[in-house]
């Protein structure tokens, strides 16, 4: 018994460990992309077509479009910083939720990245007026 236990034990740590290794995560530099509010770092993260929606404005777009798009959005509301509020996934795909700060307003983010070609892109996103 006390064999099985131990083997038990270890088939948990190694399954564990084989799922973070293969986990998709956000890059930092989504992060470090939303603090600055540089919309020409975060278009690097963007799939090839990605759902955005910013407000009232939503569409699916190539990665050049939305990042045409973000950048407007940064240009009108010029960030102050970014926080993350929340963030989650399973097996090939995360997500995350944080508030955007901007001199005009706090914004809630949604992002949605999904692993295409063994990286992990933005496949979605949208931008709220936070409450």
């Amino acid at each position: 018994m006390k064999k099985f236990a131990i083997l038990a034990t270890l088939s948990i740590i190694l399954v564990s460990i084989v799922i973070r290794l293969y986990a998709v995560s956000v890059p930092e530099g989504v992060f470090a992309a939303l603090k600055a509010g540089n919309a020409k770092e975060l278009a690097k993260f963007f799939n090839t077509n990605i759902e955005l929606a910013i407000l009232d404005k939503e569409d699916i777009y190539s990665k050049t479009q939305a990042e045409v798009i973000v950048a407007d959005f940064f240009k009108q509301n010029p960030v102050t910083g970014y926080t993350t509020v929340h963030q989650g996934g399973k097996e090939g795909s995360q997500y995350v939720i944080g508030n955007l700060t901007t001199s005009k307003g706090t914004f809630r983010v949604y992002i949605y990245v999904k692993e295409v070609n063994q990286k992990p892109m933005i496949s979605q996103m949208r931008i709220e007026k936070g409450e």
